[in-house]
């Protein structure tokens, strides 16, 4: 996959602090942990290097600070094979997530974007012949909102397919949603931006708050559902639920980002967006039997490893058919 026109990631880059406990703290409660981690992470580099490990050529353009933390990401995301030239360096401290992790998998994240917040429109448009090289483009809510709306034009004038993460949740102006070729949210996200159908959402039912997405604007929609699966839209006509593989979860740290990257692989690789959906639950999926964010993130030869241990499911065979003839 090595000669394909490269997956773009526009986003954030973080040093994970994660604290490990039987159960996420109530306000005002103090527990004790049983473990702690420091990890790379960050929306944006999670899916970077989940297309990365999927053999799939990916450049990031970013922020770093000065710091330790700044030298050590930077190293991290080369020795995973990001491409890193979009990657600016800014006076200060680099960006840091603050995370609790419970016994059965659950988790509570708190973002201090620092250097992320230096991705502005400015940064992406000295980054514009990268931009313009993309298969596809990913992005997600954790730089400024301004600099998404100015990414949304530029994709939607030069025709490159911008698949956007609305986490956290912030509104949106319709305009932004309009160019956007799949908005993903996960229901919480789903029930920010359709708040009437969050009942439908909590009982696992989508289709109405897709409905509404598409409605707004966007051209097609992932609605991710944790473990019980996705559900795809389009302007087109489609309206499909995916259901998720049952693993033993141990982290949901960077499902959602597992499942962005690899869907923008799919899609890259020319899969239809349930096959697409398919191949990355089943990354979604392998990602939460481990603990952390990028270091949870399966190669293509573990995803195919897989999938053929669930290759009585019919659409797992299709997929494998695909993959067969997309990436060998």
């Amino acid at each position: 996959m090595k000669n394909q026109n490269p997956i773009v990631v526009v986003g954030s880059i973080n040093l994970d602090l994660v604290a490990i406990a039987e159960k996420i703290p109530a306000v005002g409660e103090t527990i004790l942990g049983t473990g702690f981690q420091m990890n790379p992470g960050g929306k944006g580099a999670n899916q970077a290097v989940a297309v990365a490990q999927l053999g799939y050529p990916v450049q990031m353009i970013g922020s770093l600070g000065t710091d330790l933390f700044g030298t050590e990401l930077r190293r991290h995301l080369e020795d995973k094979e990001v491409g890193t030239s979009g990657i600016h360096v800014c006076e200060g401290s680099s960006g840091v997530a603050l995370i609790l992790v419970s016994s059965k998998g659950e988790n509570s994240i708190v973002v201090a974007p620092g250097a992320n917040s230096a991705v502005t429109p400015e940064l992406v448009e000295g980054n514009l012949s990268l931009l313009r090289d993309a298969r596809a483009v990913l992005a997600q809510l954790e730089i400024p909102i301004e600099t998404v709306a100015y990414l949304a034009k530029f994709c939607a004038r030069e025709n490159i397919p911008l698949i956007l993460d609305p986490a956290p949740a912030a509104a949106l102006p319709d305009e932004l949603l309009r160019a956007v070729h799949w908005f993903t949210p996960n229901e919480t996200e789903a029930a920010f931006f359709a708040p009437q159908y969050a009942e439908q959402l909590l009982a696992g039912n989508a289709a109405e708050a897709a409905k509404h997405l598409l409605a707004r604007g966007c051209q097609a929609v992932a609605i991710k559902m944790g473990s019980r699966g996705v559900y795809l839209a389009s302007e087109s006509g489609l309206a499909e639920f995916v259901p998720a593989f049952k693993v033993d979860a141990v982290d949901s740290t960077g499902a959602g980002d597992a499942f962005n990257g690899a869907f923008a692989v799919g899609l890259a690789l020319g899969m239809k967006p349930v096959s697409s959906a398919v191949f990355a639950s089943a990354v979604a999926g392998i990602s939460v039997t481990r603990r952390g964010a990028q270091a949870a993130m399966p190669t293509m030869t573990e995803l195919e490893d897989f999938l053929k241990k669930h290759a009585d499911d019919l659409r797992v065979k299709q997929l494998l058919e695909e993959i067969a003839t997309t990436v060998k």
